[in-house]
């Protein structure tokens, strides 16, 4: 089967894996709100209500480090390999894109590894250019999505 110069033959869409979901999030805030209200409501009562001030303090901090975290959650990076063309878009969370572009017959593709952790980062490298790849991907996506990369890059430097 031909496939067209312009046609992907490989397209991937990497995002950040978050373990909490939506409606988990809500019922940590709502157990962790009423823990602190109750407990910050007896101490303000038993007049140590510095304990109570912090206690509002601590469920405030909770919120604001998960709302970081969701944020940060909606970068992602578009990596598409035709025969002409290699593209990766990285989002950042505010939704600003930058694109690196290289010619698949000249990229190189690379990883680092550690004996015990396997793959702790991975570029593309060509052209005097070098963009890093999935930073934010745990190990064993690195392990398949690297393994699936360098399979389309090689499916197209075969077609010639």
């Amino acid at each position: 089967m031909d496939v067209p110069d312009d046609q992907p033959v490989f397209a991937a869409e990497l995002t950040p894996h978050r373990s909490l979901g939506k409606q988990g999030f809500r019922v940590l805030l709502v157990l962790s709100g009423s823990i602190c209200f109750l407990y910050g409501i007896f101490f303000m009562v038993s007049g140590a209500w510095p304990i109570g001030l912090f206690l509002g303090f601590d469920f405030l901090a909770l919120y604001i480090a998960f709302r970081l975290s969701y944020r940060s959650g909606r970068a992602r990076e578009e990596v598409i390999v035709s025969r002409t063309n290699l593209s990766i878009r990285k989002f950042t969370p505010a939704g600003r894109m930058v694109e690196h572009r290289f010619n698949p017959f000249w990229a190189r593709f690379g990883v680092n590894r550690h004996e015990e952790f396997g793959i702790t980062s991975m570029y593309v490298a060509g052209e005097g250019r070098t963009t890093d790849v999935g930073s934010f991907l745990n190990p064993d996506d690195r392990e398949s999505f690297a393994k699936a990369f360098r399979g389309a890059l090689s499916t197209v430097r075969q077609r010639l």
